[in-house]
């Protein structure tokens, strides 16, 4: 890290105090105390789960695989770290704290869990964030409401260093895209796909940020499909991966599509990206979320209708739910400390709640966009088979090419996906841009 880094670092921390001093007043209590978590023990075993660090933890620090630490943060006071490093020979302990961070600390090295209790403030006063089982004696999480609240709203525009980790995280997902197109092309398998994908990323399965999507032919059309089958098809016709990474707690999500040698698919592929690319460019301050989710069913049922897969007026389409069943899912989400991070559908800075429209129960986003909000525009066309069952047999089947179906069928489906900054202007599109640095 060079010195720039440090020094939007620096500006970072200084958002998150005034944030939580802020947030603290409304909630009626002198001191935040944030924990980063604890080991959790499989039934009946002493093997951990892989760690999952508290979201409001690493938004302070770079820090995702270091249970038992606290942060403390007092209104006009350096916020404290109170840091787990055990005397241990079974395990390899953290390191001392190093790096650009460690000067915006007042830093508490702990050798046992318990020790914390010594470095942070009387639990009466405090706004304790965090699970239940990080409990420590009197500093029991309560996770007050209005605290919550004010944070996750606020947590939707980016710090300039929050920006640069996420660019960061887009570089080495783009890596691992490359690599996997060219294991798809190579006619791997979905696990030796996933496989290379790690390799080029530097990231072991725990690393990433959610489950890999590495879906072939048919299994494009299972909007979250789970499994790495071993053994690669005889025809390896389509390829949709969803795969994302992470930098400092910073994720990435980005969602491609390829075809093999099918022009009726590649042109499927091809309307999609020309929707996907319109609605990126509507990123902009003020847009509904909830409205450009609806011009994106309008836009998917265009490439219906102009690919003869639909004989139906767009608007048709859209009131009638026909689009629904080739898009059914939501156009996006925030994105930042979690793939889909809080707050999407929060009215203001107290709370409440703005409803998805009517018949779009999915949407994961509702609010208005505004300068550093980070999104994800990701349209898609699927041929899902209980979907298409209902379809066929409702009022709208006969408008339907049930050949054409059958044949796009076989390749599952299409998604394209981007992670996109609004900005003042015009959007920053992360993920078209660490594409395009090579």
């Amino acid at each position: 890290m060079n010195d720039a880094t440090a020094t939007i670092y620096a500006d970072h921390v200084r958002v998150l105090c005034r944030r939580s001093a802020e947030a603290l007043r409304r909630a009626g209590r002198d001191h935040l105390v944030i924990a980063s978590g604890v080991e959790k023990y499989q039934f009946l075993d002493d093997r951990p789960y892989p760690f999952q660090v508290n979201p409001h933890f690493k938004a302070w620090l770079p820090l995702n695989d270091h249970p038992h630490c606290w942060i403390v943060f007092t209104p006009g006071q350096t916020p404290r770290l109170v840091y787990f490093q055990p005397d241990d020979y079974w395990h390899l302990p953290p390191e001392a704290p190093s790096g650009f961070w460690t000067a915006e600390f007042d830093i508490r090295v702990i050798r046992t869990p318990d020790e914390a209790r010594q470095h942070l403030p009387p639990a009466a006063r405090s706004a304790i964030v965090g699970e239940a089982d990080a409990a420590l004696g009197d500093w029991q999480p309560d996770n007050p409401p209005a605290l919550l609240s004010y944070l996750h709203f606020h947590r939707a525009y980016k710090t300039p260093y929050e920006l640069q980790r996420m660019r960061a995280a887009q570089r080495r997902a783009v890596a691992g895209h490359r690599a996997a197109e060219a294991a798809f092309r190579d006619g791997a398998s979905e696990r030796d796909i996933h496989r290379a994908y790690l390799a080029a990323t530097g990231h072991k399965d725990t690393d990433l940020p959610y489950g890999n999507i590495i879906a072939l032919n048919e299994h494009g059309a299972v909007l979250h499909y789970q499994y790495q089958q071993a053994e690669a098809p005889a025809d390896s016709r389509a390829f949709l991966i969803d795969a994302g990474a992470s930098c400092d707690g910073y994720t990435a999500d980005i969602t491609r599509s390829y075809a093999r040698d099918d022009a009726t698919f590649q042109a499927l592929i091809d309307g999609v990206e020309r929707a996907q690319l319109g609605l990126v460019e509507q990123v902009r301050d003020g847009v509904d979320f909830g409205e450009l989710h609806l011009d994106c069913h309008r836009r998917l049922a265009g490439v219906l209708r102009e690919l003869g897969v639909v004989a139906m007026d767009e608007d048709a389409m859209v009131a009638s739910g026909v689009s629904n069943v080739f898009f059914p899912h939501g156009l996006g989400h925030l994105i930042g400390l979690q793939v889909h991070d809080v707050a999407g559908f929060q009215a203001d800075e107290d709370g409440g709640t703005i409803a998805r429209p009517d018949g779009h129960p999915y949407l994961r986003l509702t609010r208005r966009l505004a300068p550093g909000m980070v999104v994800t525009i990701e349209p898609g066309l699927y041929f899902v088979d209980t979907l298409l069952a209902g379809l066929r047999a409702g009022p709208h089947g006969a408008a339907v090419d049930w050949t054409l179906v059958e044949h796009l069928r076989r390749f599952g489906g299409v998604r394209i996906e981007d992670d996109v900054v609004c900005t003042d202007g015009a959007p920053e599109n992360l993920t078209r841009d660490a594409f395009a640095a090579g």
